[in-house]
């Protein structure tokens, strides 16, 4: 766990290192993280946001790493990576959560929940900014069977704005010196700020049942 929590505050560090480990098969990495945090429920923990971040603060130096190939890369792997999700919950459904296991935990299922409530369909885009929801939010889709054609149109919108948003944003501004040197502090605020979408809404939900 401390191993994991190091990774994630200093995703700059290692990523420079796997760069050099891994060379052009960098970017299949990183499209297996992407495609399994948005297509797996079993690993919401897997980093998004600060990775996307990350990787784009990256591609403004001589890393090797290509800002274009990053976001057409990634934004496919999003893409699928939903889709996948959508098709599991659709053909599993709510079995897997009849037994509250480490894996398949029915507060994640409630919060996502709770978030549909508030954005509707839109949660397929919404949710792409706020851990957790963004793993489960087509879970939810593909259970609820929300027309295929309506979903893919909210999956593809979804994964552009919010690749392109955390990899440019990362590629423009993750270099600045103020940044550099507090990129562990920068880090938890994309954490935080990814939140809380999600985090209100789960909020509201609990004081109604109170």
């Amino acid at each position: 766990m401390t191993q994991f929590l190091d990774i994630i505050l200093h995703l700059d560090q290692h990523l420079a290192a796997w760069i050099t480990l891994f060379g052009p098969w960098i970017y299949v990495l990183m499209f297996i993280i992407i495609f399994c945090e948005t297509g797996l429920v079993v690993t919401p923990f897997l980093p998004g946001d600060s990775l996307l971040f990350a990787l784009g603060a990256l591609s403004a130096l001589e890393s090797g790493l290509d800002v274009w190939i990053l976001l057409s890369t990634l934004t496919v792997a999003g893409i699928l990576g939903d889709t996948a999700n959508y098709h599991i919950g659709k053909y599993l459904g709510p079995k897997v959560f009849d037994q509250n296991n480490r894996f398949f935990k029915k507060e994640y299922l409630v919060q996502t929940q709770a978030f549909y409530e508030n954005w509707g369909a839109f949660t397929i885009v919404a949710a792409r900014f706020a851990p957790i929801a963004r793993t489960f939010a087509p879970f939810v889709a593909g259970i609820g069977s929300m027309e295929y054609k309506k979903f893919l149109s909210y999956n593809v919108a979804g994964a552009i704005l919010w690749v392109f948003t955390f990899i440019l944003a990362g590629h423009f501004f993750g270099n600045l010196p103020v940044v550099k040197r507090n990129f562990h502090i920068v880090i938890f605020g994309v954490i935080f700020v990814s939140i809380l979408p999600m985090l209100v809404p789960w909020v509201k939900s609990r004081l109604k049942k109170s």
